[in-house]
């Protein structure tokens, strides 16, 4: 690693992990012993995606609530507008309030259809902006919402990208996760329009794990990402080779942090795609330590 990257301060340095809810018990006890990994680190927060059109909204609901229950760790929950009203989602809201959940993320959500284009529900809420000002009603949640440093696949550019994420953040936002972008430089120029278009929320790089790359390929298809050529280039020939894959998974993602540290960053989000281990590695090389986590009571 770079000279650069490496002089920075470990203690400065916070992370949050995004878990997705299981489909089947063999999923929920991979994502419970993840849970479990992972909680001696700290993070700021975890939270808990839905899928396409909130297609496992009610496991999430379950999920989030377990993690509050069971847990010394705090649960962001993901709400999206999509496929639903506004008192069906103002229910949800107030549902995670009265669980003891005071963090959100705010998104507009895909389309069960893939591929389709977002349609709000004729009495729904219409985008994330509008989501957000009827969660800040409802009670003062902390609020995160997502940015596109390599522009939203349904968005006209950069600016309106930006344009829309300014809208959220004076709907009352107060920090926003980034798509996984694997060049370094796009989220440092992302990062100088941002401030220069007044946003001064904390802008968090989202890290996503490369082990399974086509998986990774198929994902940033769907989301506008770009894979650069060297890393496409790590994994010719590596097809069965899970162990190598993620080995390089874990290099590549310390590296990208080790790289935004020198930049100034000091924040990382990491789609941990329920699997602990790799994880937990990158974040010891950042300089992360356990911590001891009392048992709740029961």
């Amino acid at each position: 690693m770079s000279g650069n990257a490496a002089k920075h301060d470990e203690a400065h340095t916070h992370v949050s992990f995004e878990f997705f809810p299981p489909k089947t018990p063999e999923m929920e006890e991979t994502l419970w012993r993840s849970i479990r990994r992972l909680e001696p680190l700290q993070p700021e927060f975890v939270s808990v995606t839905y899928g396409a059109g909130g297609s496992t909204r009610e496991r999430t609901h379950g999920t989030v609530k377990r993690i509050v229950q069971e847990t010394s760790l705090t649960p962001a929950a993901h709400i999206t507008c999509v496929g639903s009203t506004k008192d069906e989602i103002d229910d949800v809201i107030r549902g995670y309030w009265e669980a003891g959940i005071r963090h959100v993320v705010a998104l507009r959500g895909d389309m069960p259809e893939l591929g389709a284009p977002y349609k709000p529900h004729p009495q729904g809420y219409q985008g994330t902006p509008d989501l957000i000002e009827g969660i800040k009603k409802i009670a003062d949640f902390e609020v995160s919402v997502s940015a596109y440093p390599e522009v939203h696949p349904e968005s006209l550019s950069l600016d309106a990208d930006i344009e829309l994420l300014k809208r959220k953040i004076d709907a009352g936002a107060t920090r926003a996760i980034t798509q996984f972008v694997f060049d370094t430089e796009k989220h440092v120029r992302f990062l100088d329009r941002v401030r220069k278009a007044g946003i001064e929320v904390p802008l968090v790089p989202g890290i996503m794990p490369t082990t399974n790359f086509k998986g990774i390929r198929r994902m940033a298809e769907r989301c506008g990402a770009s894979i650069p050529k060297w890393l496409e280039d790590y994994y010719v020939g590596l097809e069965d080779e899970i162990e190598t894959r993620k080995l390089i998974a874990a290099y590549v993602a310390a590296e990208q942090v080790n790289r935004l540290r020198a930049y100034g960053f000091d924040r990382f989000h990491f789609y941990t795609l329920n699997q602990a281990d790799l994880t937990f590695a990158i974040c010891h090389v950042l300089g992360l330590r356990p911590s001891h986590v009392p048992a709740l009571a029961q």
